[in-house]
């Protein structure tokens, strides 16, 4: 912890700039003790943060550990079925069995909070700059800051035992400095979001007054004003302040248009085109996948396959997501199967080496449509349930719903928008608070159900963690 992975920049003149997508991968050690003499210093720790997204535990996938913010959440609700490929890899986490000492667990607490430390190595002394260099300083610290508050806001999401703004329950330990012998306690859920959205809003601040473009091009690499204020809505909706999450989105929304065609959506998956990113972790060849744990394309495994009640909220000929999402691809003895294709590879591959999209627009349709329906502003909300569905139906015409029939079609719409992209399994946790399998063809051992009062809707503590950290003495997850 005393040290700081840098990395070397691959491309000529890049080492001021953010303009182009960067493979991050770490070259070389610096003793964190140094105080770094300039801002480049600066910019390569900020590199390495960002290149840590890709590690196995947070949005990659590895042989025993599947995406934890990616299709994860996905694979332990009620649209992603586990079969007979998946050889029970993840069904620990899938089926909702885990205990404290569980690897898979303790593998995303660890690459959560090596994200945190390496976002706090970026953010110690920065400020030596400030008279010299302020817009610089503020571009990168923005960028620090704004991944310290998501990742903590994600750690949230899974060892959060509620998610109110003002809830007295457990949160989670939050870690601002630098200090190899800190042992964080685990803060109430109301502490938690003080602190996380402290860091999200001079986050947002500070990337709103910077000395260059934070993202050009096709690169969507860098979390900008734009990517903050999507993070500050979802955040916001979860923590049940609606009419902040209203705010957030909306000026998203004024700022980045959906896709206008079927082929600006289509090319959105295949990385032919950032129409709607409005951030995206790159992956490219060597540094994993983000979804190999869902249909892996080279070994033709269909780990998780939509379940048909998913499948069944589509309209099959009109939506265009449903082409986009979804196709036919025979098993080795030429049983045809329907898979996840959404993140299956770049053009024609079946690689599974696509960039992770980690916020998108249409996101935010959803957010502020379920934020506006809890506000009783139903006539808004609809316009947007209606709004994001004429870009995706063919021939849509507008409906009108109210009460509770207006918050079921926008979680239904969360489905039919966000497969695969690991919410579903959180927007239960925050709304009924209960999974329910019921699919007639998956597997026995997979037909379930999690009742609100399950001890599983949290995570435990790993035992590591509270075997090394005394401060963590009786804190550890309730039920565990």
């Amino acid at each position: 912890m005393k040290r700081i992975y840098l990395s070397l920049l691959l491309t000529a003149g890049l080492t001021t700039s953010c303009s182009d997508v960067l493979n991050v991968e770490p070259e070389y050690v610096k003793d964190g003790n140094q105080i770094f003499t300039n801002l480049r210093d600066y910019e390569f720790a900020l590199t390495g943060a960002y290149a840590q997204f890709r590690t196995v535990g947070y949005y990659g996938s590895g042989g025993q550990t599947t995406s934890t913010w990616g299709n994860l959440p996905d694979m332990m609700s009620d649209i992603l079925a586990q079969t007979g490929d998946d050889l029970a890899n993840w069904q620990n986490q899938s089926n909702w069995e885990y205990e404290t000492n569980e690897n898979d667990l303790e593998v995303a607490w660890l690459a959560a909070f090596g994200i945190i430390s390496q976002a706090n190595l970026t953010l110690r002394n920065i400020e030596q700059f400030s008279s010299t260099s302020p817009k610089a300083v503020n571009r990168i610290k923005g960028q620090a800051l704004a991944i310290r508050g998501l990742v903590h806001f994600d750690l949230l999401r899974f060892w959060g035992e509620s998610y109110g703004f003002n809830d007295s329950s457990k949160g989670i330990p939050f870690v601002d400095q630098v200090d190899i012998m800190q042992k964080p306690a685990r803060l109430s859920v109301a502490e938690s979001w003080t602190k996380i959205f402290k860091d999200l809003t001079e986050a947002e601040t500070l990337l709103g007054d910077v000395d260059q473009a934070i993202n050009s091009g096709t690169a969507k690499s860098y979390i900008d004003a734009n990517a903050v204020r999507a993070i500050l809505a979802r955040a916001n909706l979860y923590a049940g302040r609606y009419a902040e999450a209203e705010n957030y989105a909306s000026q998203v929304i004024s700022a980045v248009p959906l896709a206008t065609s079927k082929a600006a959506f289509e090319s959105i998956w295949s990385d032919a085109g950032i129409t709607e990113v409005l951030w995206k972790v790159p992956f490219s060849a060597g540094e994993g996948s983000p979804s190999s744990g869902l249909h892996n394309g080279p070994s033709n495994r269909n780990r998780f396959r939509p379940t048909s009640t998913a499948l069944a909220l589509y309209d099959q000929e009109a939506d265009i997501r449903y082409a986009a999402y979804f196709t036919d691809r025979n098993a080795a003895n030429g049983t045809p199967r329907k898979i996840v294709k959404k993140f299956l590879g770049r053009g024609a591959a079946i690689d599974n080496l696509v960039d992770w999209k980690a916020f998108r627009v249409a996101e935010q349709y959803l957010i502020r449509a379920e934020a506006r329906a809890l506000q009783n502003k139903t006539d808004l909300a609809n316009a947007d349930l209606n709004a994001l569905r004429a870009a995706r139906i063919t021939g849509y015409t507008a409906k009108s719903y109210s009460g509770q029939e207006l918050l079921n079609e926008v979680a239904d719409e969360r489905i039919r928008e966000l497969i695969g992209e690991g919410h579903r399994f959180f927007d239960l946790k925050r709304t009924t608070k209960v999974v329910e399998r019921k699919d007639p063809s998956q597997l026995a051992s997979t037909v379930l159900t999690l009742p609100s009062s399950h001890r599983a809707w949290t995570w435990p503590i790993p035992q590591s963690e509270m075997d090394a950290n005394d401060s963590m003495a009786g804190q550890q997850t309730t039920g565990y």
